[in-house]
This record gives C-alpha cells, sequence and structure tokens, in this order.
C-alpha cells in the first residue's frame, strides 16, 4: 500500500496509481480535460472556514493539521473509500499548493496511513 501526494502540476507517473484530486475548489489555471485524475474527492478536503484560517495565517501549519485531522474524524465516509482503494494499490492525492510539504494532502496522508496501519495490525 502506497499513498503519495503530489501537486496537479506535476507530470503523470506509471506509478501513480489511482490518481485522487483532494481540493474542494477546481485548481485555477487547469481544464478539467487537461488533468489526469480519476476521482475528484471535495468532501474530504479541508472545509473553507478552516482553509481559510490557514491561508490568512490564523493558524500555522501544526494547528492546521490538528484541526484538519478532528475534522477528518467527524467525516469517515469521505476518507474510507480512499483508505479502501489504497489496501489494493498506490493511491495518489492531488493538491493545488504551491508548498509541497505543508499543504493538506500530506495531513490526508499521514491521517490514512495511520488508519489503514490500525485496521492491519
Amino acid at each position: 500500500m502506497t499513498i503519495s501526494c503530489k501537486r496537479v502540476y506535476d507530470r503523470v507517473e506509471k506509478d501513480d496509481g489511482y490518481r485522487v484530486l483532494v481540493d474542494r475548489m477546481w485548481p485555477r489555471g487547469l481544464k478539467k480535460t487537461d488533468l489526469a485524475y480519476d476521482e475528484w474527492c471535495r468532501d474530504v478536503a479541508p472545509s473553507s472556514g478552516l482553509r481559510t484560517a490557514f491561508h490568512s495565517s490564523s493558524l500555522n501549519f501544526d494547528e492546521f493539521g490538528k484541526a484538519y485531522r478532528r475534522e477528518l474524524g467527524t467525516n469517515q465516509p469521505a476518507w474510507t473509500p480512499l483508505l479502501d482503494r489504497a489496501g489494493h494499490g498506490n493511491v495518489t492525492l492531488l493538491y493545488a499548493s504551491r508548498d509541497r510539504e505543508r499543504n493538506h494532502a500530506r495531513v490526508l496522508a499521514a491521517f490514512l496511513i495511520e488508519h489503514y496501519k490500525k485496521e492491519n495490525d
């Protein structure tokens, strides 16, 4: 099982497996026909309020990550299919953020990996 993260603007690789856009809004400047993706999971993205607080610097990344994990904890129907999919092959979470290290897709990937390990130990 591999869950990885990539910017929507990165090149498609064979090892990407199932490619899932995990942003609430469609990425700017990108036509839907130009993105190679298998699914768009808007409901797994952070809430608009949480996203706005993070981007306005009201929350630092650690605070954002904790708050996003709390949201994910109350929204299991949104992420369970991703976890199931990851159990059968590679999943790549696609995001538009410029920051490759501090973004919601990284938090989501860590969250999913933790839940996968709990379920399969």
